[in-house]
């Protein structure tokens, strides 16, 4: 289960990556990410608060695969401040004033903390 659950993290991240590229690259979506501001394209700023997400969905990934023993040997800790960056982002996004943004990354960065707090605790 373990495995099953650091997996679907990671998956997740990969899609939410996904959609951070599709945002550097223009994606008329301003409406669900970054609090929902903008209509359509992002600005440069928004697209270099996306850069720095991906860096971050990558960090954590990797560091929910590694507590799993899925890739390289990461220290303990780094879970724990992927698991308090994943909360802090799962109540950034219920909270939000755009209610697309709320309905959309409000369930899936749930999923995504109730999921790296599993292995957290699991490992």
């Amino acid at each position: 289960m373990l495995t099953t659950v650091a997996y679907a993290y990671a998956m997740i991240c990969c899609c939410v990556i996904g959609f951070q590229i599709a945002l550097i690259a223009g994606a008329p979506w301003g409406r669900i990410t970054q609090g929902g501001q903008v209509d359509g394209p992002l600005p440069r700023r928004g697209r270099i608060l996306a850069a720095v997400s991906i860096c971050i969905l990558a960090f954590m990934a990797l560091s929910v695969l590694s507590i799993a023993g899925l890739v390289v040997d990461w220290p303990k800790w780094t879970i724990w401040v992927a698991l308090a960056v994943q909360a802090l982002s799962a109540l950034a996004n219920w909270i939000t004033p755009s209610a697309p943004e709320r309905r959309l990354w409000g369930p899936i960065t749930t999923v995504m903390l109730l999921c790296a707090g599993y292995v957290a605790l699991s490992a």
